[in-house]
């Protein structure tokens, strides 16, 4: 492998139903820098049917490049066909880094990519940097149980390959205006794909993506059963916000997993966020860490999660929350909410 011949930044632009996943807007900003860093193009891969449409959205977000690839093959997302069409781009263009988003198609589809291209993948980065002097990727990501974190580069081949949390990094808050969009020849016969979608079928659940969510009040294992979460709900109901969870709470069965905070849940970062009963373990703090205003609440004043804290509260949460909420009630009543001033 010849590494000179491989340049530039690819993002895998993620799409379902014709709709951008947030993640592959949030790895444009951050692969905006670092292919500025590298002096390089930085270029967004959309596959799909149909989805031109969403080429403008990827330029206006940091790309350089557009790559569309539409097929009716590439309607439904299948292992085998976005594998097929990523890899021919990717032989054909060599470029010297591609990241994908670490959702469930990113984490099916990122290992399949690596293996047929014989790179490395890094998986679930949490953080991204470059060396300008010879184009390594440096990703770092959590180890060992989230005990420390490590940077691992590849390299000897290309292209480096990451896969990227949801909620790390910020899409870019300015839109761009100069980009070029370039619709590819896509090589896919239905005989390249040995599976068949015969059926979509979403789950009847109607859930609220903490991702997005300004307040978060999240519970642990402290919080003493499923219950005691209705005094949660409704503190994060007066604040406006939702409810989130440490993996401790979920994995009781209080709290439905698609609301974990943390390593193994998903990273956020909230205006507020009240950790209540939570003890602080660094897979839990991992994911909230970047919050702008961190409250805890925890009868265990040396708990972990009390120095990450901006304000730690020492106390009964069964008895704190309800004064909370008095105090959030009163403060609606005779003027602007409390949350709005924060």
């Amino acid at each position: 492998m010849n590494i000179a011949e491989y340049n530039g930044v690819w993002v895998f632009a993620e799409q379902r139903n014709g709709e951008l996943q947030k993640v592959s807007l949030e790895i444009l900003g951050e692969g905006r820098r670092l292919a500025d860093e590298l002096g390089v193009k930085l270029t967004a891969v959309l596959l799909g049917n149909n989805v031109a449409c969403l080429a403008d959205i990827l330029g206006e977000h940091g790309a350089d490049e557009i790559l569309v690839a539409e097929h009716e093959e590439l309607e439904n997302y299948t292992t085998d066909g976005y594998t097929k069409v990523l890899c021919d781009l990717a032989n054909e263009r060599k470029p010297g880094i591609l990241f994908i988003g670490a959702t469930f198609i990113g984490r099916d589809l990122g290992p399949r990519v690596a293996a047929r291209l014989s790179t490395g993948l890094t998986a679930d980065c949490t953080s991204l940097e470059v060396d300008v002097t010879n184009g390594d990727l440096l990703a770092t990501r959590p180890a060992f149980g989230g005990n420390l974190m490590a940077t691992i580069a590849c390299p000897n081949h290309r292209p480096q390959m990451a896969t990227v949390r949801p909620g790390v990094f910020s899409k870019l808050t300015e839109k761009k205006e100069n980009y070029n969009i370039e619709k590819v020849d896509v090589h896919l016969e239905a005989s390249d794909i040995r599976t068949t979608v015969l059926e979509v079928v979403k789950a009847n659940k109607d859930i609220v993506d903490i991702g997005e969510a300004k307040v978060i009040v999240a519970g642990g294992r402290g919080v003493g059963s499923k219950e005691n979460f209705e005094l949660l709900q409704e503190l994060a109901t007066t604040l406006g916000g939702v409810v989130g969870a440490s993996r401790g709470a979920v994995d009781k069965g209080w709290v439905e997993r698609d609301y974990q905070v943390g390593q193994t849940g998903k990273t956020v970062r909230p205006t507020i966020y009240i950790a209540c009963g939570i003890s602080g373990a660094i897979q839990h703090v991992a994911g909230m860490q970047e919050s702008d205003m961190i409250i805890a609440i925890n009868k265990d004043e040396s708990a972990p999660i009390m120095k990450v804290a901006d304000y730690a509260i020492v106390g009964d949460l069964n008895k704190v929350i309800p004064e909370m909420i008095n105090k959030l009630k009163e403060s609606a009543e005779t003027e602007e909410p409390l949350v709005c001033r924060i």
